[in-house]
């Protein structure tokens, strides 16, 4: 959406009514400056008025009485000036509409082109342009759909959620792990080394600035459209999934703090919840203390603690050799009482060897071979 220049939204805080609510809210909150009349911010030949502050007002003041009273949040706060983040909500009383060519036209800006990604479901009742660090242009409609759900499939798949392997299903299957933020750590380091280099204030800073934005929105949109191919595909062919409830913020503080990032495990796992709770699945979360890579998984013995880079391991009460990422999955899908196997997987039995007092029979304090007497 070029050429179109979006206002910056200033939400002041106003007395009156809402400063009543937020003081109801939050405690006392000083007097803060009154409400005045909208800022006329230029656009192009045109001069748009930001009507929509009183909204950002009123929709902060909704979310705050909507907020449970047992939940400790702070006061609402001003927009950081130093946030490239934009925004601007057209409500159906702003007449925008969506041209018969397929452009959307909104109040004292005009036809705008769009690259629609999808048809929309339903008219749509309002519209809000965003504008992102880098600076693209998106638009979100709001739409009314009927809620859908897909077919009952019989599968129900654990997943162990790493960093050698993206995801590993308890079916045995192996998901390697994109590492997009690894892959384009030189580029990053080229035009970050070039930002650094130029004039504070400059015009060449702010191309700077933006050319670094777009490696990093590349790197993120990479990323998220991963998580949504494996999250859509792994809803579609399970009834069931469980996953572990790991401890990021935890993870995140330790020298693995980049792999960490770079794998998003918390938006992978939002993804599937919101999309299980849309298309009628089911996703369970285990607590983060099962030792899922302490148990054996074929025979439910608890072997103890190992080393990270103990990949593989035996059984000393059965003798099975376990993966131990696929061991794991397996355990996740136990845990939380699903009925998932380890076909496919890297699970198999070894001959154990007998004990020395075991060797043979005994008869009359005579020691045997198989069977036959000895002479």
């Amino acid at each position: 959406m070029t050429g179109l220049q979006v206002s910056r939204l200033c939400c002041s805080m106003s007395g009156g009514r809402q400063t009543d609510k937020r003081r109801d809210r939050f405690g006392e909150v000083g007097a803060g400056p009154q409400l005045v009349r909208p800022p006329v911010v230029p656009v192009g030949k045109h001069l748009v008025p930001v009507l929509h502050h009183e909204n950002q007002i009123r929709a902060q003041d909704e979310r705050a009485v909507a907020t449970s009273s047992d939940v400790s949040i702070a006061e609402p706060r001003f927009k950081s000036k130093r946030d490239q983040r934009q925004s601007v909500r057209f409500t159906a009383n702003a007449r925008w509409s969506i041209t018969a060519g397929g452009d959307l036209r909104l109040p004292k800006i005009g036809e705008v082109r769009v690259k629609w990604s999808r048809t929309l479901p339903s008219t749509p009742a309002t519209v809000t342009v965003l504008k992102d660090a880098a600076g693209r242009y998106f638009c979100s409609f709001v739409v009314e759909t009927a809620p859908g759900t897909l077919p009952p499939v019989a599968p129900e798949v654990g997943i162990d959620l790493g960093l050698g392997h993206f995801a590993v299903l308890s079916d045995g299957t192996k998901i390697d792990s994109p590492r997009f933020l690894r892959r384009a750590e030189k580029r990053l380091k080229r035009v970050q080394q070039a930002l650094s280099r130029k004039a504070k204030g400059s015009k060449n800073k702010e191309k700077a600035r933006l050319h670094v934005a777009r490696t990093h929105a590349r790197v993120a949109d990479a990323r998220r459209e991963f998580h949504h191919q494996l999250s859509t595909k792994l809803i579609r062919e399970n009834q069931a999934i469980a996953v572990e409830d790991l401890a990021v913020k935890g993870l995140a503080r330790t020298r693995l703090a980049k792999s960490v990032h770079d794998a998003g495990w918390s938006a992978f796992v939002t993804m599937l919840e919101y999309k299980a709770s849309r298309y009628g699945r089911t996703l369970v979360r285990i607590g983060r203390f099962e030792p899922t890579s302490q148990v054996c998984s074929a025979c439910g013995v608890k072997d103890g603690p190992k080393p990270l880079h103990v990949r593989e391991w035996t059984c000393q009460t059965c003798g099975t050799v376990l993966d131990r990422d696929i061991n794991a999955a397996v355990n996740i899908g136990r845990a939380a009482g699903l009925a998932v196997t380890a076909c496919r997987a890297q699970v198999r039995p070894v001959p154990v060897p007998a004990q020395r007092g075991e060797a043979g029979t005994h008869r009359d304090g005579q020691p045997t071979v198989v069977g036959i007497t000895s002479l």
